[in-house]
């Protein structure tokens, strides 16, 4: 039996990192995953969704360069070249983390693991099974996509997160379950190949995560898509027909539809994978294994980081709780501020924010002032044709601190950066009025958001 001071469980961007980060503070770590190296993000979420949507964004910008007077012929999709440029890059990516596990001498086992008592791992291989024991034990065993139970379902053919990045043909159509990141993201992707799409959505509002001025923005450029939003509506049976899958939903005022569609995309969240620990009676918040701000679970020598833990499911958070889990299992004293999280959709326009929004200021009791720009007098949104989105800035009017930022518009997931470290080194609304920003650039209408904020305002 192979001893280690440190074993993870799941090789995903919690597993990975941790393991990589438990190696560098000297420790004799292995990693188990049952499939891929990089986990759902990596194979089956977050880059082959964004590489798809690179190709969306490029089809819509051709489209409408023909108003700027630039023609081109007739464009058509090859679905399996584009694929294969997906497959392309997970497969880079895939090599790049075995790549670092080797470099931090890891041992990576392929195989189901199952954890006992006493720290052992059962380790089921392609062809025998290993035991293993460690010290410290991490699990970042992620999650799985839900499927609800609704009448039909069973004899339906659906794909989910898991499994749509597979599909081997451009449907004739599509009904996208679930309104949230995941369905609007995987919505511009289709919608851009000439797919007619609907999102059933129960809550009042797409991406209901976000703040209500984005879900409105995005839900107006969605349908300029031509996709059809059917909010506050609710599935309530599959029916399959003559070769066509019939969806029968119900909104909260009583009026039904049908929804012929030949795909149907299960995107309602995702439920988390326990069942390699389930022995343990670990002690759970829900279907979820509770944590402290150190990621430790019930058993000290148990930590637990990502979809496992029932936080925010985003692949970064995951990671910056693999490296505070990690730093911890080695003996050292870390945890994780959730107060700069960056969320991102990575639509057209593309979603951002961090920090709190107004809800979140009005429950904690908070003095605030708000400030929006919208990206119609900026210049570069102009220029680029690209002037729906817009800047909120939310600060304490105690002492100007900068609480959160909300921005819709071209690029916003690269541009929170700026607004996610002030609010990192409590910085205030007068210091960053005070910085130089490049022109033209979107990320002025931070500066204007500031600068407005306390009276300054130029254009605003």
């Amino acid at each position: 039996m192979n001893d280690y001071e440190v074993v993870v469980l799941g090789g995903g961007p919690g597993g990975y990192v941790a393991a990589i980060r438990a190696a560098k503070l000297g420790k004799k770590v292995a990693l188990i995953e049952a499939r891929e190296l990089g986990g759902t993000c990596l194979n089956r979420g977050c880059i082959p969704s964004k590489t798809l949507l690179r190709h969306a964004e490029v089809i819509e910008t051709i489209e409408k360069a023909k108003q700027w007077g630039i023609e081109t012929g007739e464009m058509t999709f090859s679905l399996s070249k584009m694929l294969d440029r997906k497959d392309a890059v997970i497969q880079q990516l895939r090599n790049g983390i075995s790549y670092l596990l080797k470099q931090g001498k890891i041992d990576v086992y392929q195989g189901i693991g199952n954890l006992e008592e006493n720290g052992k791992i059962a380790v089921q291989l392609a062809e025998k099974k290993e035991i293993i024991r460690g010290e410290k034990i991490i699990l970042a065993t992620g999650s799985r996509p839900l499927v609800p139970a609704i009448d039909g379902i069973e004899e339906a053919a659906y794909f989910t997160s898991d499994t749509i990045f597979d599909i081997e043909k451009i449907p004739e159509s599509m009904v996208i379950i679930g309104g949230g990141i995941i369905g609007v993201e995987l919505a511009c992707i289709f919608a851009s190949l000439n797919v007619p799409v609907s999102i059933v959505e129960m809550s009042d509002r797409i991406v209901p995560s976000e703040e209500p001025e984005a879900s409105k923005a995005l839900a107006k450029a969605l349908k300029k898509k031509q996709i059809t939003i059917l909010t506050s509506t609710k599935v309530v049976r599959v029916e399959q027909r003559d070769g066509s899958q019939l969806i029968h939903v119900e909104s909260d005022n009583g009026k039904a539809q049908i929804l012929d569609t030949e795909a149907i995309l299960m995107a309602v969240g995702r439920a988390p994978n326990t069942s390699s620990f389930d022995g343990l009676n670990l002690q759970m918040d829900g279907p979820f294994v509770k944590t402290d701000s150190a990621m430790q679970t019930s058993n000290p020598s148990i930590y637990a980081v990502g979809d496992v833990t029932g936080g925010w499911q985003l692949a970064h958070v995951a990671s910056a709780e693999g490296v505070v889990a990690a730093a911890n299992a080695a003996g050292q004293t870390e945890t994780v501020d959730y107060r700069m999280v960056p969320r991102c959709v990575y639509t057209s326009p593309e979603i951002a924010s961090v920090g709190l929004t107004e809800a979140d200021a009005k429950r904690q009791g908070i003095d605030y002032k708000v400030v929006r720009v919208d990206h119609a007098g900026n210049g570069r949104a102009l220029a680029q044709d690209e002037k729906e989105g817009f800047t909120k800035l939310i600060a304490g009017t105690k002492y100007g601190e900068i609480l959160g930022v909300l921005m819709v518009g071209p690029h916003v997931t690269e541009m929170i950066a700026e607004p996610s470290a002030f609010i990192h080194l409590e910085g205030t609304v007068d210091e960053l009025a005070s910085m130089i920003h490049a022109h033209p650039t979107i990320t002025e209408s931070l500066y204007e958001a500031a600068a407005s904020w306390i009276g300054k305002g130029v254009h605003h």
